[in-house]
């Protein structure tokens, strides 16, 4: 054999740690807040003087630890409901114990307001709080009726709040970007509970589709894309470079994705969905490199 049953043991016990920090989602949070940093609040600096800038630094690592940590305790509360939608992902996050869990959970939180304490107290305060609301959502948030979508957005931007607060950038541009992105998460996460359906409802989840109907969660689900027009429209009008045509394109493609989830029946079409979005996401994230990009 070309590994050891113990070295093979190792390698699935770091794909657990790996899944259960979302470490891909980490990653292109951190590559988000240095993009949003350098193109959209503060456009004049270099990337030397962001890269530089210890303090800037120290709150990209605050919000990669505790949101790594929020990933962790959010995946703890939902065991029950992850073996019912997702047994081999249970299966695999499952192979390091909830003890190691929650002690990694402790950890990385602890570290991360040890980073924003080079910041300021403020800093320690917003990721406190940050941290408190994560907790809170997957205790007790998560299984109350709409709230639970609402609140899992506003967590989601919250650290970008984190860097624009330190930058001190207020502009309309910001909110525009804000709120675009906010409508994006706010569908995603609904479309997430079309996905898991049948686990919230053996828990006694209170999600739209569990209250209501799959019908009724996809018409609010429409309205929501919908609202995404608004600041989509706002950002068009802005002087961004080349990122006009993520946003032009994105009228289209989100046009599609509505399309394709009314046609949409099962488990697989839902993630298919739910992808799709986390796609144009992704896609949003490196067209910010594009802002000062002409033809």
């Amino acid at each position: 054999m070309l590994f050891s049953s113990s070295l093979q043991q190792n390698l699935l016990k770091l794909l657990s740690l790996f899944s259960l920090v979302r470490a891909y989602n980490i990653i292109v949070l951190i590559l988000a807040q240095y993009l949003t940093a350098r193109y959209i609040l503060e456009p004049k600096s270099g990337w030397w003087d962001l890269i530089l800038d210890i303090k800037f630094f120290s709150i990209v690592c605050a919000s990669a630890l505790t949101t790594a940590g929020g990933y962790i305790i959010n995946n703890f509360y939902d065991a029950a409901k992850d073996q019912i939608n997702r047994p081999r992902k249970f299966l695999l996050e499952h192979l390091v114990s909830q003890q190691i869990q929650l002690i990694l959970y402790l950890l990385l939180n602890l570290i991360g307001l040890v980073f924003a304490s080079i910041v300021s107290f403020n800093a320690v305060l917003f990721f406190f709080f940050y941290i408190f609301s994560i907790w809170l959502y997957s205790n007790t948030i998560k299984r109350l009726f709409w709230l639970s979508n609402l609140f899992s957005a506003l967590l989601m931007i919250l650290p970008f709040w984190g860097i624009t607060l330190y930058l001190k950038n207020f502009e309309t541009v910001v909110f525009y970007h804000a709120s675009y992105l906010f409508f994006l998460i706010l569908a995603r996460d609904i479309i997430k509970d079309l996905e898991n359906l049948r686990g919230d409802w053996v828990q006694r989840y209170k999600t739209l589709p569990v209250v209501f109907d799959v019908r009724k969660t996809k018409m609010m689900i429409s309205l929501v894309v919908l609202l995404c027009f608004f600041p989509n429209y706002f950002l068009i009008q802005e002087p961004l470079g080349l990122m006009q045509y993520y946003f032009l394109i994105g009228v289209p493609f989100l046009a599609f994705v509505l399309f394709f989830l009314w046609l949409a029946q099962d488990q697989k079409a839902y993630l298919w969905t739910h992808n799709l979005i986390k796609l144009w996401i992704l896609i949003g994230v490196f067209s910010i490199a594009l802002i000062y990009q002409k033809f």
